[in-house]
């Protein structure tokens, strides 16, 4: 008797888990949506191309600096000056796109994507809370540069090298996910192509 009614536990249980698992499929399969034609793809993707465009710029800037500052050498050709100048024009640059992200861009994306949302401390979107930890560490480096500019400070690669990898991680982090955030795959989910088209970048 008893062992009839464990079986027949056993045997309701499996199928409560089977039917769990086809209502999980079921919703996979509803979550799904069908591909896009390359065009689409193209329309859906033009805010992560145009951002990858800009985000190529600052990559290959930082790479210009850290490549200086971790073999002591500067690029060849260039004046203390002008590699000062660059990599303060590198976080003046920087400075402006988020701006310009912050302002008239991530309040729109927002409306519908939770990745773009404000809040206070751990509440902001993780894209938000990379942009404060990214300009702390700006700071930082701006204020070296500008003692190096006016000759306060003389530069020193090992000080320039300390004053970069502290945020470097969280920028190149940052400058990728932002992209794949705007891709084509997660756009779509969200905005009509229509809807698309009318956000400006």
């Amino acid at each position: 008797m008893s062992t009839s009614a464990s079986s027949g536990e056993a045997t309701g249980a499996e199928a409560a888990t089977l039917n769990k698992q086809a209502k999980e499929k079921e919703e996979e399969e509803k979550d799904k949506l069908p591909p896009l034609s390359p065009h689409e793809f193209r329309q859906y993707n033009r805010l992560a191309e145009h951002m990858n465009y800009f985000h190529e710029h600052f990559r290959h800037t930082w790479n210009t600096l850290w490549t200086a500052a971790t073999t002591n050498k500067r690029p060849a050709g260039m004046s203390i000056r002008s590699f000062i100048a660059q990599g303060l024009q590198f976080i003046s640059q920087l400075e402006v796109h988020h701006g310009i992200e912050e302002q008239h861009i991530f309040p729109i994306l927002a409306r519908k994507m939770p990745e773009f949302r404000q809040g206070k401390g751990n509440g902001a979107a993780e894209l938000l809370r990379q942009h404060k930890e990214i300009h702390k560490g700006m700071d930082l480096l701006q204020a070296y540069l500008q003692e190096c500019q006016t000759g306060e400070k003389d530069l020193d690669m090992p000080t320039l090298k300390s004053k970069m990898e502290s945020w470097g991680g969280v920028l190149w982090k940052h400058l990728d996910q932002e992209v794949e955030t705007l891709g084509a795959e997660n756009m779509r989910k969200y905005w009509t192509i229509e809807e698309i088209r009318r956000i400006p970048m």
